[in-house]
């Protein structure tokens, strides 16, 4: 039993050495085209290495669409882009039947499929389209199918959503509702490069060659590292750590004088995502294992799309990130 256990040690490994070397090349195949934006480019990866979706917050003009473009090429997925619009509709997400008809005259309905069936989807500006188009992405997110008609179609696999969303007030646009926005893994706020960087990107994009993405990874080999993630060892410390944060994330005696401020918080999902999200950032980072610095640095991506601040505490001008910090301060 102790040397089956040993073999099995050392495959995890050897195939964790293998895996981090192929995340880092693909990291680094990222970074070479989009500028600047490391912490965005290394939570993203976290969130397909988890097998998660992830929604993308930033200003236009910050490479959210181009960071979604080069992850498809870099990891070797087939990538399409639906543009949310007020009048899109959930036949244009999933696909329709069409009745046709033979030469021999005999009619039948064919299913076309839409452009969810891609291994990794970007739904740009996510919020302009009605919540009805919007509830088309809620079972194919969570289940990794859709049905139409009443016929199951399965979704290629892997599957992930990118999500885009700008955090402008406009007119037209429909606020997410809670339940989708807890099927995102991560909530990723893309800000602006520093002055170094965008001195870059001035001049990288705008002379006469352009520096394009190359792949470096293939679908099979990230099922292979999702599935290396769900077997990564975590530490009690790391397990109660998780379990501190996410809970005193909530209203009640877990929150202590924070809970005050919190209307609802998040809900064992959050708990599910945070313990995947940590195993792959480690394994990105060449670790084997978690520690807490890892679930103190993403705790906020994880957390703040499944929170709501109660009416006092947004009078008092407090946000859900102060509110995050505040409890990350318990545990660090």
């Amino acid at each position: 039993m102790a040397e089956s256990v040993e073999k099995l040690e050392d495959g995890i490994v050897r195939s964790a050495e293998q895996v981090s070397s192929q995340i880092c090349a693909a990291k680094d195949a990222i970074a070479s085209v989009i500028f600047g934006q490391d912490r965005v480019i290394e939570n993203t990866l976290v969130t397909i290495l988890s097998g998660g979706h992830a929604l993308l917050i930033g200003v236009p003009g910050l490479a959210k669409t181009k960071l979604v473009e080069t992850l498809g090429i870099t990891l070797g997925l087939d990538a399409k882009r639906i543009q949310f619009t007020p009048d899109l509709m959930p036949s244009d997400i999933l696909g329709a039947e069409v009745l046709d008809e033979s030469t021999s005259g005999k009619r039948a309905f064919r299913f076309i499929s839409g452009p969810v069936f891609a291994q990794l989807l970007m739904a740009d500006e996510i919020n302009r389209a009605s919540p009805r188009t919007q509830s088309a992405l809620l079972q194919a997110m969570q289940e990794q199918h859709i049905t139409v008609a009443g016929a199951r179609h399965d979704l290629p696999k892997p599957f992930h959503v990118l999500a885009t969303q700008n955090p402008l007030e406009q007119e037209g646009t429909y606020p997410l509702p809670e339940a989708q926005l807890d099927r995102f893994l991560m909530e990723i706020d893309v800000d602006y490069p520093d002055r170094d960087a965008e001195r870059r990107i001035l001049f990288e994009t705008t002379g006469a060659d352009e520096t394009l993405a190359k792949g470096s990874m293939t679908p099979d080999a990230l099922i292979t590292a999702q599935r290396l993630i769900r077997r990564l060892p975590v530490g009690d410390s790391v397990v109660e750590a998780i379990l501190s944060l996410v809970r005193s994330a909530r209203p009640g005696p877990d929150g202590g004088d924070t809970s005050k401020f919190i209307a609802w918080g998040p809900g064992p999902r959050a708990s599910q995502s945070l313990m995947l999200a940590v195993r792959a950032r480690a394994l990105i980072d060449g670790r084997l294992a978690p520690s807490i610095d890892d679930v103190l640095d993403l705790a906020e991506p994880v957390l703040k799309h499944r929170m709501a601040l109660t009416f006092q505490a947004r009078a008092e001008g407090r946000t859900i990130p102060d509110v995050i910090r505040q409890l990350k301060t318990r545990i660090g």
